[in-house]
């Protein structure tokens, strides 16, 4: 009972209302660059797969077709450089977020159980805790949390939303050998479903390094698990098509909570990823689009004299006033006055910075970039 009357915060984005309205006000309609929902079409590659997969009678498997994961340990070895991944390693899952959600209660954390997550970040690693019964909390130096004893799954999220921060090797290794020296057993679980969206270097050229990098994992996957969803890269998030894939006995733990509560990804939707994950040519495509979208909002911003902090890679801009010290609110108040609904990092564990998404249409986006010009 406790857990649905008052263990959940309120859902931040119902209080950005007062502020879509505003914005829906201006004489040219509202740029609406808040939530980052994908607006540009799905690739014909992915729909055709789907639409031939449609007559789908029977119950899909849980696990994911032979077909899915073989194409997800492929894209791993072709796109993030790590080979030789274990197809029975890899769940296919309904969307990211549900995962994120419902990972600590899958674990078997509970009351004492500390649940990491970066200071900057999207809520559900907070909200996938409190569900959970344990205790989340804020930390951007797990390595030096961990030795405390009482922490059982830390999240990693790079790149960051909404930051668009990237963690190196020599990061990511910190945090895997200090989980491993716990004096307990610890999960850490990396989400990077942005990974294919890198803006800056050494990133566009090396790539983002996953969790499951040989030189961040020493060969060993024990205790480690990387999540990834095909949403913002294949324009998918209607689907909700990701996975997760890593240490095969914590994915063998997930797949059976998962049989026994019917979590599963329909069986067209397994055909369009597969499809999705085979195809570089879609992603090549739309990260040149997005890329477009952000050199100009990112101009705009700046003109108008703003700041942008990090945003290496991923689909935001982090953005705050140059001059420093206003708070989140007011910056999204300011640019509703202009128009521009942009989401408060208030959400996010940060008063200072507006999180700015790059999903809006090209013409919507140009709009944007003349108002901020303008004003």
């Amino acid at each position: 009972m406790g857990l649905l009357t008052g263990a959940l915060p309120d859902f931040p984005w119902d209080t950005l209302t007062p502020f879509a309205e505003k914005a829906r006000a201006h004489p040219s309609g509202i740029v609406d660059l808040s939530v980052g929902t994908p607006v540009d079409p799905t690739p014909a590659v992915v729909r055709e797969a789907l639409a031939a997969a449609a007559d789908s009678p029977g119950y899909p498997t849980t696990h994911g077709t032979a077909e899915l994961r073989q194409a997800v340990v492929d894209w791993f070895a072709r796109r993030r450089g790590v080979p030789g991944l274990d197809p029975a390693a890899v769940l296919p899952t309904v969307g990211s977020k549900e995962l994120v959600a419902f990972l600590p209660a899958l674990l078997g954390l509970g009351a004492g159980d500390v649940v990491l997550h970066p200071s900057a970040a999207y809520p559900t690693y907070d909200v996938g805790s409190r569900l959970a019964g344990a205790t989340p909390e804020p930390s951007d130096h797990p390595a030096a949390r961990l030795a405390d004893g009482d922490v059982g799954l830390v999240w990693l999220n790079s790149p960051g939303n909404p930051d668009g921060a990237v963690l190196g090797v020599e990061q990511l290794r910190a945090v895997v050998d200090a989980a491993r020296a716990s004096s307990r057993p610890v999960v850490v679980a990396s989400d990077e479903c942005y990974a294919e969206l890198a803006w800056d270097e050494p990133w566009t050229s090396a790539g983002v390094p996953s969790i499951l990098d040989p030189r961040v994992t020493g060969g060993d996957l024990t205790g480690l698990l990387a999540v990834y969803s095909l949403s913002k890269q294949s324009n998918v998030a209607g689907y909700r098509a990701a996975f997760v894939v890593g240490d095969p006995e914590l994915v063998a733990r997930l797949l059976e909570v998962r049989k026994h509560a019917g979590m599963i990804v329909p069986g067209p939707v397994q055909a369009a990823m597969t499809a999705a994950l085979r195809d570089d040519e879609h992603v090549a495509a739309q990260r040149t689009l997005y890329g477009r979208r952000r050199r100009l909002l990112k101009a705009a911003f700046e003109s108008a004299g703003y700041a942008v902090d990090g945003s290496h890679a991923g689909l935001y801009l982090w953005v705050r006033p140059e001059a420093g010290g206003q708070d989140s609110w007011a910056t999204v108040a300011d640019l509703a006055g202009l128009g521009i609904l942009v989401a408060p990092g208030a959400f996010y564990g940060d008063g200072e910075h507006v999180r700015v998404a790059l999903t809006a249409p090209d013409e919507r986006v140009a709009e944007a970039a003349a108002r901020l010009s303008g004003a």
